[in-house]
């Protein structure tokens, strides 16, 4: 039979740009964040590149009418929601840009240089971004882009900030001067428009694949603008994607590798499975009949998405597994943010090693002690009464974990947490996948029953 349509309208959003041959960055990279974020991604190619993890190779600047042409092209056809600019190279070319306002929603990310350090942006060419920036809803460099900018020197957030009012001055309703530049164990970025400055802070990622960053940070934006976010909002939305996708980079080329442009969509697609995966494990737990190693508190079952990075994104038993008459049952269901305990010792395990997905808390007693001993894999432990003093004494600490995977050859196959007065000892197993979980359960309830 003829089946009816069922379109969708997401909007619009127009990058123009340069191509990067090794798709990490450039027209690629925006297209990628553009679709990913939910709206529909048009282009003007400015430059081709050949370029890959390593470096550029060579660039071809295409004709200035050429260029007009794409844009033209786009516009006249599509309602376009918002736009951002990436590597445009010369002048002529940022005039060009500007002689189109007005531009909707126009994120200008000021591209000179590549990360692997080659030049993109003719030197002459750098007046002539005032122009540009004076049309810009937001425009986003990085320390070095900015310092070209302003002609500061950005050694910490107040800098930035400077730096930041100076571009606000050019014009521009909004600067995001952003930090991974700037030396330290935090990443700083800060937003300044005319009436607030507001920083956002995320702890570095130890990786040089940050290639695409810039382009992949600036097109998130620009997407949560084209579906009507505001400022704030939109920034804060690309630079959690961002942080994101510069520790679960994509490990590509011979050289450091790309941003993970497509890490928060791969992420919510694994809900369900994962989901799924604890429920598989919860069910066979309990047709096992786990009781012996049940704590008195209750059994948890937790699973985390590929990506996780917060409870909200760790599945769980919700009310946990606890022991009957009968042997043992879950309470209620599974649910994303359900089991706070488990869920924070696997995601704290996870900064360690962010293979491991699944964990599940046991009771700690000398038979369980014992029984640990038939793991294939390494055990390690903690002591909660040698926390220092400085650190929050919550009941599954990342300094905890983090002692136990130091003290560890590779990564434990069981955390144990000693306990302290008033709160009992317990076990946590950890594993890359559901399956492997119930086995090194079922090692340890047999270990414990013979």
């Amino acid at each position: 039979m003829t089946r009816t349509d069922a379109p969708v309208t997401p909007p619009v959003v127009l990058t123009i740009a340069g191509s990067d041959s090794g798709g990490g960055a450039g027209i690629q990279a925006d297209l990628k964040t553009i679709e990913a974020g939910g709206a529909f991604g048009t282009s003007a190619i400015t430059s081709v590149t050949a370029q890959n993890t390593t470096g550029v190779r060579g660039s071809h600047l295409l004709p200035t009418e050429d260029i007009e042409a794409q844009i033209r092209a786009v516009r006249e056809d599509f309602d376009v929601a918002a736009i951002k600019t990436g590597m445009l190279a010369v002048s002529d070319v940022i005039d060009l840009v500007v002689d189109e306002t007005p531009l909707p929603n126009l994120v200008v990310d000021p591209v000179m240089v590549a990360t692997s350090g080659d030049r993109l942006l003719e030197p002459e060419a750098e007046a002539a971004y005032e122009d540009l920036i004076a049309e810009a809803a937001l425009v986003t460099p990085n320390a070095d882009e900015a310092e070209v900018l302003t002609d500061r020197t950005i050694d910490d957030p107040g800098d930035a900030e400077a730096a930041g009012r100076d571009i606000v001055e050019l014009g521009a309703d909004a600067a995001l001067v952003k930090g991974g530049h700037v030396p330290g164990d935090e990443v700083v970025d800060v937003l300044v428009t005319d009436d607030s400055v507001t920083t956002f802070r995320h702890d570095r990622v130890d990786t040089e694949a940050t290639h695409g960053s810039g382009c992949t940070l600036s097109s998130a934006i620009a997407t949560r603008l084209a579906h009507g976010d505001d400022l704030g909002d939109a920034v804060a939305a690309g630079i959690d994607l961002l942080a994101r996708a510069v520790r679960y980079n994509l490990d590509v080329g011979e050289g450091p590798g790309a941003v993970h442009h497509m890490v928060e969509t791969r992420n919510e697609a694994a809900r369900n499975d994962t989901s799924e995966a604890v429920e598989r494990a919860v069910s066979a737990l309990v047709d096992r009949d786990v009781s012996p190693l049940v704590p008195e508190v209750g059994m948890t079952v937790a699973g985390a998405t590929p990506y996780a990075e917060t409870p909200d994104e760790v599945a769980a038993v919700e009310g946990r597994i606890t022991r009957t008459m009968d042997g043992v049952r879950p309470n209620r269901g599974v649910r994303f943010g359900a089991g706070s305990t488990v869920a924070q010792v696997l995601l704290a395990a996870r900064e360690h090693d962010p293979a491991l997905r699944y964990a599940v808390n046991c009771r700690l007693t000398d038979a369980v002690e014992a029984a640990l001993d038939d793991l294939a894999g390494s055990v390690s432990g903690y002591d909660p009464s040698e926390r220092p003093s400085d650190v929050a004494a919550t009941p599954a600490t990342a300094w905890g974990v983090g002692q136990a995977f130091e003290a560890s050859e590779g990564s434990p196959v069981a955390v144990v947490d000693r306990g302290e007065v008033g709160v009992a000892g317990s076990v946590t197993l950890l594993a890359v996948d559901s399956e492997t979980l119930v086995e090194r359960v079922e090692t340890l309830l047999d270990a414990v029953e013979t």
